[in-house]
């Protein structure tokens, strides 16, 4: 059974850094592209970085220049190097893959279970 586990999140003052690791096995069909998402309560969750089968990665403008996406195909395994953390990077953090690199959470393939990352001032 297809399934993705994550590690990593935790605490950190602001300005600190945090590296998510998030491995995945059993998939049956081919993945394309990797993603981290992250969601607050109340609001829906955002894609914040993905990386394609090319390795291309693509940021959200909030995290552009501190987030870095990677993935080690060897080891089936994506990253999230997070640097400059800000409050408002707190979030729930989800891994995610798919057929294809897809804008919207609900078109994603297969999901992490989260983990949470705070940032505090």
């Amino acid at each position: 059974q297809a399934h993705l586990v994550e590690s990593g999140g935790g605490s950190v003052q602001a300005g600190g850094s945090l590296r998510l690791s998030c491995e995945g096995a059993g998939f049956t069909s081919s993945i394309h592209c990797l993603a981290w998402f992250r969601q607050v309560p109340g609001k829906e969750r955002e894609r914040v970085a993905r990386i394609d089968s090319e390795g291309e990665p693509l940021y959200a403008a909030s995290v552009k220049g501190r987030f870095t996406i990677s993935r080690d195909n060897a080891k089936n395994t994506q990253y999230l190097q997070m640097s400059s953390l800000k409050p408002e990077d707190t979030a729930m953090y989800y891994c995610a893959a798919a057929r294809a690199c897809y804008e919207w959470a609900s078109d994603w393939d297969y999901w992490g279970q989260g983990t949470q990352v705070t940032v505090s001032l």
